[in-house]
């Protein structure tokens, strides 16, 4: 079983996503001894944002020595994701959206006629097969469908995407509301993590 976990907060040790993403690492290990996990931490080591000199890397062919060093950041990104049998990634919400270290790294994982190509049908992933969990932070409270979110909905289609459509969401909301409520959200978290540590990850091996 191998499980990549990629976090991406921008508060380091503080952060309430990465904590309860390093959480599920322990209990997947606990519950699973052979499991091997990849942590992948854009938040503390971002990654380089694609630019007029190394975009080619990723959506090209390659020719400079930039391109070149962006096109095999690229491949290790997706040796990574490949590799894994289950995906969890900890977003911590942004200005209603993602960080832009998890963006960034999408933008190195979506790559043409690897995760995904075009046929006259329109786009195909390439990379089903794999469970994905994802771990929301929140400062407040979003109801499905709440126009203020565009979290949850981008993440569900970068990932849907590359073909990866069976993923489970797992949100600490509340996170602003006071000390009770942010610690019994985090809670509430935890236990269901912990769960698909132990009831979900042996189905994706």
């Amino acid at each position: 079983m191998n499980i990549l976990i990629v976090t991406s907060s921008a508060q380091g040790d503080a952060s309430v996503s990465s904590k309860l993403a390093l959480s599920f690492a322990q209990q997947a290990q606990s519950a699973h001894p052979g499991a091997h996990i990849t942590l992948r931490d854009v938040g503390r080591n971002p990654i380089p944002h694609l630019t007029e000199e190394t975009i080619a890397g990723v959506r090209a062919e390659p020719t400079t020595e930039a391109e070149h060093e962006a096109r095999a950041l690229s491949d290790e990104l997706l040796d990574e994701l490949r590799a894994a049998d289950t995906v969890v990634i900890a977003s911590p919400m942004y200005n209603f959206g993602i960080s832009s270290t998890l963006k960034t790294w999408f933008d190195h994982v979506l790559r043409a006629r690897v995760s995904f190509y075009y046929d006259e049908q329109g786009p195909h992933g390439l990379l089903g097969g794999r469970k994905a969990i994802v771990i929301e932070s929140r400062a407040g409270a979003y109801e499905e469908g709440n126009p203020m979110d565009s979290q949850e909905p981008h993440l569900r289609g970068m990932l849907g995407f590359m073909g990866i459509d069976d993923v489970t969401f797992v949100r600490a909301e509340k996170l602003a509301f006071g000390p009770e409520a942010a610690a019994e959200a985090i809670a509430e978290a935890e236990a269901k993590l912990a769960d698909l540590a132990r009831e979900q990850l042996p189905l994706a091996a």
